[in-house]
């Protein structure tokens, strides 16, 4: 592979990001710190929780420079505000004299209300269930307007683009590049055949990235981290929620769906589209760690993406999957 060693790059924009700083942003608005800060698990941008001096923290997320424009990012912060607005348990940014985004020592950046809560409980049918109305009601108003600055889920933005960047820029090892190669080419060519099949699906505003990792549970789901919010089929914010064999999946599928369809109608033939979501998530997860490997946070909390042996994996999974996508569509048992 044929990359610059990531401890002789430029320093990144981020590491200017010091705690110093993060206080001075959050007093830059008003508020009283008490000097506790606390960084939070997040790697696209920053995410600290700020203590307040006499009341609750608050959280305080910085936007990775250059990755989406004042007018996306407002964007995001009027869905999660529309969202909650409709009742729904979102986390909406914090106003300060009408404003959501804000700019301290050349950082854009927002503040949220702290938010409790743990993983809810993969594959349980009254979580499913749950999980499923608030997605339906989410989808109801995320179908009554649109987005006309934030990114689209298409096959060439998350599978042609990261992977045509993954092997211009040598990411993947000589002896697997054909192997890459091949395997990417046959995925979105099913991926491709998918989206026929699903026909023309509505496309609506969505979370983007709803697995479990996004969803806190405390007496009910709450959605957090809206930052990959976007345009696509409704499938999207589905998926991510199912797992296990074909027989569990059928009928967890059935579980959400059923209570989805409660606030929101469901097109079944979106569900052609699972497996092809899933294949663009893998080849653009790749895509996204390399993008990001100057930024000194990458590699250290992912140290074995620079080895082979992590490409020689990547390629077995890529070939299960190809495997699965020429499998039948799950089916909705209404």
């Amino acid at each position: 592979m044929n990359r610059t060693d990531s401890n002789s790059q430029a320093s990144h924009p981020f590491d200017l990001l010091q705690p110093e700083r993060v206080l001075e942003a959050a007093e830059a608005l008003g508020l009283v710190t008490d000097g506790r800060l606390l960084p939070l698990n997040s790697y696209e941008n920053r995410v600290w929780q700020i203590g307040l001096d006499e009341t609750d923290p608050v959280i305080a997320k910085f936007y990775r420079p250059g990755r989406w424009s004042d007018e996306s990012i407002l964007e995001e912060h009027a869905f999660a505000a529309e969202l909650a607005g409709a009742g729904l348990s979102v986390v909406a940014p914090l106003a300060f004299d009408g404003r959501t985004l804000h700019e301290h020592a050349g950082f854009r950046y927002a503040l949220f209300p702290r938010q409790g809560g743990h993983a809810p409980e993969p594959a349980d049918k009254d979580t499913l269930v749950r999980i499923g109305r608030a997605l339906g009601r989410m989808h109801a108003v995320g179908q009554a307007k649109t987005f006309e600055h934030r990114a689209s889920i298409s096959i060439q933005a998350l599978g042609n683009e990261p992977r045509d960047w993954l092997m211009a820029n040598n990411w993947v090892p000589m002896h697997l590049e054909s192997a890459f190669k091949t395997l990417t080419d046959d995925l979105l060519m099913h991926a491709g055949n998918a989206w026929q099949r699903a026909g023309d699906f509505r496309q609506i505003r969505l979370h983007g990235d709803c697995h479990p990792g996004n969803i806190l549970w405390r007496d009910g789901p709450h959605f957090v981290d809206l930052d990959d919010c976007r345009t696509g089929p409704a499938v999207q914010d589905l998926w991510m929620l199912i797992s296990g064999e074909r027989h569990d999946r059928e009928q967890q599928w059935g579980w959400l769906l059923d209570a989805y369809s409660t606030f929101c109608d469901f097109d079944p033939r979106e569900l052609n589209l699972v497996e092809a979501l899933r294949a663009l998530r893998m080849i653009h997860y790749q895509g996204w760690l390399a993008q990001r490997w100057d930024d000194p946070a990458f590699p250290q909390a992912f140290p074995w993406f620079d080895d082979e042996r992590h490409w020689e994996g990547v390629v077995g999974q890529l070939r299960e999957q190809l495997s699965e996508m020429q499998e039948t569509a799950v089916i909705w048992h209404r």
